[in-house]
This record gives structure tokens, sequence and C-alpha cells, in this order.
């Protein structure tokens, strides 16, 4: 496994809650262009979300009853993502050499030390986007970064009981979250990807991707505020 590869998924609702967080994202590039300096064998792989981008246009997709086809709610998701990718490429312009990836499938060149990529078609989330990138380049662990800080026993929505999880095996994490993957479903990880991540033995960290310095400490393999799914 490659040690020096870090692949994170970054819900796009972090990067474009509403309206695109310029603030937040001149902070994370000053974050990861310090990391990579920090050893010059460090990579990272960056894969992004909709976000508000995606949700606005699905949800005008929705009003505009009937529906002609079912595919196309992925489709305009898919594009938003693109969207984000390119943008982000714009931001990471010093890093990132490379083309966005928006098929995980096919052999990908990384000559940067930022590699950006989109989501891929109908059916397969960017979660499963980003296993599919650390089997390519032999990552031994996923950042999972959302508006979450961890995986609960429970959806703590509906459930004021439910608690934080601090580790969980793939096997326990999979009870959970079930085995089929539904757009827009609100589980903290794609139990399709789950169960890919499963067999590799992918290490995957779930944590609150806007708590920049809980970011720093990950990555530093210092003690942090999060769920780690698989190897602990």
């Amino acid at each position: 496994m490659n040690k020096n590869i870090t692949v994170i998924t970054l819900g796009g609702s972090i990067v474009v809650p509403d309206r695109i967080d310029t603030v937040f994202l001149k902070k994370m590039k000053k974050l990861l262009t310090d990391y990579i300096n920090g050893d010059p064998g460090r990579r990272v792989i960056l894969v992004i979300g909709g976000g508000g981008t995606a949700r606005t246009y699905q949800k005008a997709y929705r009003e505009m009853e009937p529906l002609h086809d079912k595919d196309e709610l992925d489709w305009i998701g898919i594009a938003a993502t693109i969207l984000n990718a390119r943008f982000l490429k714009a931001v990471f312009y010093d890093l990132c050499k490379d083309n966005v990836v928006t098929n995980p499938e096919e052999k990908i060149s990384f000559t940067g030390k930022i590699l950006i990529a989109a989501g891929w078609k109908p059916g397969f989330s960017t979660d499963f986007d980003a296993v599919m990138l650390a089997k390519q380049f032999k990552a031994d662990t996923l950042l999972n970064l959302s508006n979450i800080s961890w995986v609960y026993t429970d959806d703590p929505e509906k459930n004021p009981s439910a608690e934080p999880i601090e580790s969980i095996s793939w096997s326990d994490f999979r009870k959970l979250v079930g085995d089929v993957w539904i757009p827009g479903k609100n589980v903290p990880f794609d139990p399709i990807a789950a169960k890919l991540a499963s067999k590799m033995g992918l290490r995957v960290i779930t944590a609150n991707g806007r708590d920049l310095d809980n970011l720093n400490s990950i990555l530093a393999g210092e003690p942090f505020k999060g769920t780690t799914i698989g190897s602990c």
C-alpha cells in the first residue's frame, strides 16, 4: 500500500453550501499545501461532490414534473461535481497538473501533487469513485469529509439516544447502512463503496470537513474527532 497518497472525499456542501465558500477554500488550500510541502513524497486525491449547485438544479428539475428520465437527476448532480472539480483544479493550479478525473476505471495520469476527481455516472456515488481511485493508486487511507463529525449508532436527527462511534469494523458498519445505495440517502458512507472498501481492507476516516484544525490532526497522525472504519 502507498502511505504517501491520501484520498479525500470532500462533500460538495462544504465547498458550496449555498454559494462558494472562498474563505474556507483559501484556508484549506493553505493546509493541504503545507501538508504536501512537509514531505516531498506526499500526494493528495480530492473527490468533490455537487453541493448546493446540484441541489438547486435537481430541485428545479423535480418541479418540472413529470420527470422524463430518472437518470437525469443523477446526470445533473454529476455535472455539478464536474463544475466544482474544475473550480478546485483552478484553485490548486500550482499543484494540480492533470485533467479532472471523471472515470475512475480508466488508467489515470497523476503527475502533480494533487489530483481532482468528480462524479462518474448514474448509480455510482463519489464515495465509490474515491474507493476506486484508492484501489488504483494503492492508498491505504480515505478521508470522508462531510458536515458530520461521527458515524452514529443511529440517525441522530431521528433518535436523540444515538451515540457517536470512535471506531467500527466494516462488518458492523455495513450492518448499520445496509447494502443498497440510494441517491440522496442520509448515510455517512455509500454502502456499495463500503462493500468494496471492506474487500480492499481500506481504512476510512469520517470527520467534519469544515473543522480544519481537526483535519490537520488527522493528516499529522494525531488524536482527532471522528470515526475510523476498518483498520484502527
